[in-house]
């Protein structure tokens, strides 16, 4: 039981450093959470659990590998780019057609958006293949193949917390924005995406 609790701290801890890192997935989620509210955080985090759980297990069982693919995060960087320019172009658009605060929405949801932006994020990727690589063989160390498991549950939750409460935080401050405030934080935002992706791309060239 107390390798249960050490092991518990280590991957929050851990954790922690991808979980709440500023990035294109954080800058979606007070995006929806303005407009959708609170929900839109745990649908958000649906979508990244749905990337999330077989990229664990496909590292834990050993399939991937740079060595097999090694022009891998090279694609991912490009079509994560891609994917972070054309969210941002569209809320963009969003933005400056229409008039009221509550009607403006983008084609795709809260769900699709945690997977796109989970999938074609690189650092995410990068983040499972060096820090998350050393849990899961930790894990497995333990417990087997039961400890992919183990380790998942005990990282998981702490995505659902966090993109549940920024949601529910930034739901409320949408209240007190005037319309003006509210274009001017979405077109913010919207520039932090392309920011992240032209890191991205800078990522691969340099």
């Amino acid at each position: 039981m107390e390798q249960f609790f050490e092991f518990a701290l280590s991957v929050i801890v851990i954790s922690a450093s991808g979980v709440m890192a500023p990035g294109p997935l954080f800058a979606a989620n007070v995006s929806y959470g303005l407009r959708e509210g609170a929900r839109s955080g745990i649908k958000m985090a649906v979508g990244h659990t749905i990337v999330e759980f077989p990229l664990i297990v496909l590292l834990g069982v050993g399939v991937f590998s740079f060595e097999i693919f090694p022009e891998f995060r090279t694609i991912i960087s490009i079509l994560g780019a891609i994917t972070l320019f054309v969210f941002a172009i569209i809320q963009i658009k969003t933005v400056f057609t229409r008039k009221e605060i509550a009607k403006i929405k983008t084609k795709q949801g809260p769900l699709i958006t945690g997977i796109l932006l989970s999938a074609l994020n690189p650092f995410f990727i990068i983040w499972w293949f060096t820090i998350g690589f050393k849990l899961i063989s930790d894990a497995m160390l333990i417990w087997a193949f039961a400890g992919i498991l183990i380790l998942f549950a005990l990282h998981i939750w702490m995505d659902f917390a966090w993109l549940g409460a920024i949601s529910f935080f930034t739901s409320k401050s949408s209240k007190i924005l005037s319309n003006r405030n509210y274009k001017m934080l979405m077109i913010s935002l919207s520039a932090a995406l392309i920011y992240f992706g032209i890191s991205f791309l800078s990522d691969i060239v340099f």
